[in-house]
């Protein structure tokens, strides 16, 4: 099957594309993360996803960068906690543009490295991505079997960045991830 693998970051890459290749799934990454701040941040995670589809071996599509479009998106909620309202919406409008993506694509599936952090709800961004893409949407846990801990090993032997948030400013402010 094809799947556009919607990419985060290079060490949830590292994990999630592993584990579709491996189930013989011809992968697409698709880096679209208008939510990462500040700009320099976007091009060390861009470069890291960039290495992992060098090293694993799959097709990366690189989206505009397009902050404007998400801070309009969550300007509602800029005292939400991590884990509420704001990255809801932040899930659905990444996972959103990743299925716009694979219809053009003409792919088969779709799917996100978001569930492999142990900090965010695989069950939230399953629901989303259900909702969003109906059957196309491969509903995935990759933090199960020690996904997370398998791929920041990985992504460590290979030298790939490892961020220190989530990636928006909200998120940068009190370090979460």
């Amino acid at each position: 099957m094809k799947v556009v693998l919607h990419i985060c970051c290079g060490v949830c890459a590292a994990g999630a594309a592993g584990v579709l290749m491996a189930e013989g799934h011809k992968v697409t990454g698709y880096f679209y993360n208008p939510n990462i701040y500040p700009q320099e941040e976007y091009g060390l995670r861009l470069e890291a996803a960039r290495r992992v589809a060098e090293h694993l071996g799959f097709d990366l599509v690189e989206a505009l960068y397009e902050p404007e479009n998400w801070i309009s998106s969550v300007a509602a909620f800029p005292d939400e906690p991590e884990g509420g309202q704001r990255c809801l919406i932040c899930y659905r409008v990444r996972m959103a543009n990743s299925y716009n993506y694979m219809i053009a694509a003409g792919s088969d599936a779709f799917t996100s490295t978001l569930t492999i952090s142990p900090h965010k709800s695989a069950k939230a961004i399953n629901s989303i991505g259900s909702e969003i893409g109906g059957n196309s949407f491969m509903a995935r846990d990759f933090k199960k079997k020690d996904g997370f801990k398998k791929a920041s090993e990985l992504a460590k032997s290979w030298g790939i960045y490892r961020q220190h948030y989530c990636g928006c400013v909200y998120s940068m402010q009190v370090g979460g991830e």
